[in-house]
Order: structure tokens, then sequence, then C-alpha cells
């Protein structure tokens, strides 16, 4: 049996229709504090396709055309309100509990793809090819020494870095929020916490 079959009869078994294409969505959705998730989503599809945009024309395009340096600060900020919205996201599910009634798996999920990325932004700062990020890439080697990943890990070696921000964290960062947006729409939205006496 190959993996597009398996992953069909999968997908079957744990998903409705309504699940994946929701019609409706509950009353308390419509909360700001619902809203962070969406951001951040929006923010990660402007990340990667003005990252696609960057990657293809290259550095010197981004660094001396003006269209190329608009594209450049579109992906910057992208990062930032990727970061913020991310960081606005968890504290608030923090505050509602998120992990609460077996749904543990998908905010350890939303944890571990902020970790991931941390990285992939820090490589990203360091691919920026400025004197700034050549500065940190030489401070972070020895930072990435002390804590024993020098070995694996070179931030003064450019094409680790351009590689490991350009292919290995967008794939990972994409199939963690795949992973957790399925979570979220077999499960539904974290309830809010119920009334006193309810």
């Amino acid at each position: 049996m190959n993996l597009t079959k398996r992953l069909q009869e999968f997908t079957q078994r744990n998903m409705t229709l309504e699940d994946a294409l929701p019609t409706k969505m509950p009353v308390y959705v419509n909360s700001i504090a619902y809203l962070f998730g969406v951001a951040t989503l929006s923010a990660l599809v402007m990340l990667i396709l003005t990252g696609m945009i960057l990657a293809i024309f290259g550095p010197n395009w981004y660094h001396f055309s003006r269209t190329g340096r608009f594209f450049n600060s579109l992906h910057f900020w992208s990062a930032q309100g990727f970061f913020g919205s991310m960081v606005l996201h968890m504290l608030t599910k923090l505050l509602l509990g998120a992990w609460r009634d077996g749904r543990w798996k998908t905010w350890m999920i939303g944890v571990l793809t902020l970790g991931i990325s941390i990285f992939g932004g820090f490589t990203g700062y360091l691919s920026a090819t400025s004197f700034s990020s050549l500065w940190h890439a030489v401070q972070a080697k020895d930072a990435m020494n002390a804590i024993g990943i020098g070995a694996f890990f070179n931030t003064t070696n450019f094409s680790q870095v351009i590689t490991l921000h350009v292919a290995l964290f967008p794939f990972l960062i994409i199939v963690l929020v795949v992973i957790h947006l399925a979570f979220i729409r077999h499960e539904s939205p974290v309830k809010p916490y119920p009334k006193e006496g309810k």
C-alpha cells in the first residue's frame, strides 16, 4: 500500500468534511483571543511568498534594486508580524488553557513550531548578508561551540546557514503548522473556561 492511500484512509477515518472545511464556527471564536492564530498563519504565508521571491532573485537584487529592497523589507516585517502574532497566540491560548480536554498534542506541536521558528528566524538574520548579520555570525559561533553544536552548525558558513533557512526550517514549520491545523479542525477551537457553577 502506498503512502497516498494510507493518508487518504487515515484522513477519512479521523476527519469529516465539516472538520476539514467548516461552514459554521462556534460563537466564542468571535473573540479577539482567536484572532492571533489567523494573523500568525497570514504572516507565515507572506514570509514564504516573499522568501521565495528573494531566493529566486538573490542577494544582489534585494540589496541594490529598489524592488528587491521592497521585497526584502516585506520579508523582514512579515517575520516581525509572524513572531509577534505567534507569541500573542500562544499567550492567549496559555490563558485559555489550550491543553485541556486532551488537547496537549495540539499545544505541544504549537510550542515545537515556535522553537523551530526561532531557529529559522536566527538563520534568516544570519543570512541577511549585511555587516550586522556577519558580525553576529562571528559572535554566535562561540555560543554554538559553548553549547556543543559548533561541529554541526557553523554560523559563519553562509551555505549551511542559507540552506537551513531556505530549505529545512520552512519545511519543518509548514509540516508542523499543517498538523497543528488538522488537530484544531478535528477537535474544534479551544473552548473558553466554563463559568462558575457549570
